[in-house]
């Protein structure tokens, strides 16, 4: 089992730590991996044939196969990398990101251009912030 524990108390808030790299290393291989037009077309044509390919989980490839970029993320997904997938898709960062925040794309950017997310609530719970 991989130890996440060290920042689960931020809500709202994953942290990409060496465990999370560790744990997220062949799908964020995987994800590098569609840089190439050839690769990008053959997960186009065979999504779970393709994936067979990298040594996922079952739980990230089931991410992948919905594209819950939330699941990845907690599955050692670096959004950057992650990136790769939904501009394969034809989706905008924007776009893939309201999709992680139960926004629609206008209320993400109208989020964005106001500053963000409040940091109320979204601080360390065993600091007592």
């Amino acid at each position: 089992m991989v130890d996440n524990s060290e920042f689960d108390d931020i809500p709202g808030t994953t942290v990409f730590t060496a465990v999370r790299s560790h744990q997220g290393f062949h799908l964020n291989q995987f994800c590098m991996s569609l840089m190439k037009p050839e690769n990008r077309e053959r997960f186009k044509v065979d999504e779970g044939a393709y994936l067979d390919e990298w040594q996922l989980t079952a739980p990230q490839k089931k991410a992948v196969l919905e594209r819950d970029y939330n699941a990845m993320i907690a599955n050692g997904g670096n959004i950057y990398f992650l990136a790769k997938i939904f501009s394969s898709d034809g989706i905008s960062f924007q776009t893939a990101a309201a999709s992680m925040t139960d926004m629609s794309v206008e209320e993400y950017a109208q989020m964005m251009l106001h500053g963000g997310r409040s940091p109320e609530g979204q601080r360390s719970i065993k600091e007592g912030r």
